[in-house]
């Protein structure tokens, strides 16, 4: 269930708040005038938020090029692209 608290709890309760986002890792939304205004949220689960967002964007953008090109990829070619990249990542940084 989502916490909803007025944003004046911000101000007057910041550490219970800041303790429930640790916590839970679960964003406590704040309204004001019995309106949605902010939303908090801890930065280990904004992190993993933007990174879920991004991989799910990647994946879209993944299925739509398959949609238009009928090249395909073993798992083992995937996996040696990668060692190559991973290979060349570290050449470069030495």
């Amino acid at each position: 269930m989502n916490s909803i608290r007025p944003v004046s709890d911000l101000r007057n309760k910041f550490a219970e708040i800041s303790k429930q986002v640790h916590e839970t890792a679960k964003p406590v939304f704040l309204t004001k005038n019995g309106v949605g205004d902010m939303v908090v949220l801890s930065m280990d689960a904004y992190e993993k938020l933007h990174f879920d967002s991004e991989v799910y964007y990647k994946l879209q953008a993944a299925e739509r090029e398959a949609e238009l090109t009928g090249q395909r990829y073993t798992a083992k070619e995937v996996m040696q692209a990668m060692r190559n990249a991973i290979g060349e990542e570290q050449d470069g940084q030495a």
